[in-house]
């Protein structure tokens, strides 16, 4: 695994067998702990076209409109006869955040969901199945007669974008092929709004269940990405309970905060968030990124950064503190921090479709390492508590805040390479914390 984020050597934790005093005996290695996540997986296909192809389908111009799999399906044959499309991309939020993660740790994920039973070089599936890191394990995907979702971006001649979208079979995965042994050696489990919501009869919701079923009893951090505001605008006390009852993790932006908690500020959404679950990120677009946790009063330590303003008095005061779930704190106290975009953002935006699900996979890729260290030195000073991340609060913001802006300078929500081994826009001090 590699290390999160960029640190000077001292910070720096033995992955490799170089030090004796770390060998491990050979019956005793320690293997890293994979994220695990659940996605409706879906194909973006982008397609330019003439006004005649978009009505002849049916298609409203310019606006979004959901298509029954027979059309879906004659739309892409058409597509593929004509050589229509410009490029097909993996897509999906749980997806794109396994990719980033494992991208960036250069270790395992595991992915659970559907995927075509019969593939064609080429097609739709095959591509999903090329914009997926190697690292990203899809061997318990279940197999599906039909199609995956697919999301049709149709240009039109005066450059107007119509969409087309077909679920296939995308919420078919069924709880029996939720593997148990899988979740209960996780670092984490990872889901999104979108998939307890389903038509009647669809089983995706009850897999979702049974695999948090599965994280609940193995004391594995259960991670909600809240998808779109609209998703949780529709029933805001229902989400309150879930992540009060299910979620260890939120991850959302502004706007899902403002709905869920009905505060527009964002560290006070992130605050009030804490009553549910035990750590918070929030994206705030330009404003920058905020994170909430919980740590113990015993091991809180102070930042030597300047204090901030704002809702809550110099909020950031121990942002140097490593997260902890709530039930493992004897005494808890809220931690916060806060970070600029990074470089003031890029000069122009490619694309702010995955940003947040960019900053996430940090997220997760700190968490993952913690565990890993933990097994790799138990007795290290680092595990003298149950921390939730090996890094504190201030530096997991700069990670995330970090592979959020290399999101934003690229056409495609999924990382192609790993960071810059070195930041030339960066002094060396901007990592020691």
């Amino acid at each position: 695994m590699k290390f999160p984020g960029q640190r000077k050597s001292k910070h720096y934790f033995p992955v490799s067998a170089r030090d004796p005093l770390l060998q491990a005996d050979p019956a005793e290695l320690v293997t890293t702990s994979p994220v695990v996540g659940i996605d409706q997986t879906m194909v973006d296909i982008e397609a330019k076209v003439d006004d005649a192809f978009i009505e002849r389908y049916g298609l409203s111009r310019g606006h979004s409109l959901v298509i029954e799999d027979d059309v879906a399906e004659a739309l892409y044959q058409e597509l593929v006869q004509k050589k229509l499309i410009s490029d097909q991309f993996a897509g999906g939020t749980i997806g794109n955040t396994l990719h980033n993660y494992s991208v960036l740790a250069d270790d395992r994920s595991v992915l659970l969901g559907v995927m075509c039973g019969n593939i064609t070089v080429g097609d739709y599936a095959y591509r999903y199945l090329c914009n997926t890191s190697s690292k990203v394990d899809l061997n318990c995907l279940q197999g599906v007669n039909g199609s995956i979702g697919r999301c049709y971006t149709l240009i039109g001649d005066n450059g107007e974008r119509t969409f087309a979208i077909s679920p296939g079979a995308m919420n078919q995965l069924h709880p029996d092929n939720i593997p148990e042994a899988v979740i209960a050696e996780a670092s984490a489990l990872v889901l999104t709004s979108y998939l307890v919501r389903a038509k009647e009869g669809e089983p995706m919701p009850q897999a979702t269940m049974k695999a948090i079923e599965y994280a609940k009893k193995h004391q594995v951090p259960v991670v909600l990405t809240l998808g779109t505001r609209h998703v949780i605008a529709e029933n805001p006390a229902f989400w309150r309970d879930f992540l009060h009852e299910h979620i260890s993790i939120v991850a959302m932006n502004e706007d899902e905060a403002c709905e869920l908690t009905g505060e527009s500020d964002p560290l006070l959404a992130a605050d009030m968030a804490l009553q549910w679950v035990d750590l918070v990120l929030c994206t705030a677009g330009p404003a920058g990124l905020y994170m909430a946790g919980y740590s113990d009063e015993d091991v809180l330590r102070r930042t030597n950064l300047p204090l901030l303003p704002g809702a809550i008095a110099e909020f950031n005061q121990y942002e140097f503190s490593r997260a902890m779930r709530y039930q493992d704190c004897t005494r808890p106290v809220k931690v916060f921090s806060h970070i600029a975009p990074y470089m003031g953002g890029p000069e122009k935006i490619m694309n702010t479709n995955g940003a947040g699900d960019g900053a996430l996979a940090a997220v997760l890729h700190d968490i993952s390492a913690n565990n890993y260290h933990r097994q790799k030195v138990p007795n290290s000073a680092k595990h003298t508590q149950s921390f939730l991340t090996y890094s504190s609060l201030a530096q997991v913001c700069k990670y995330a805040n970090r592979v959020s802006y290399q999101v934003l300078n690229q056409h495609s929500p999924r990382l192609s390479r790993g960071l810059p081994e070195r930041e030339d826009s960066l002094e060396e001090a901007y990592w020691d914390r």
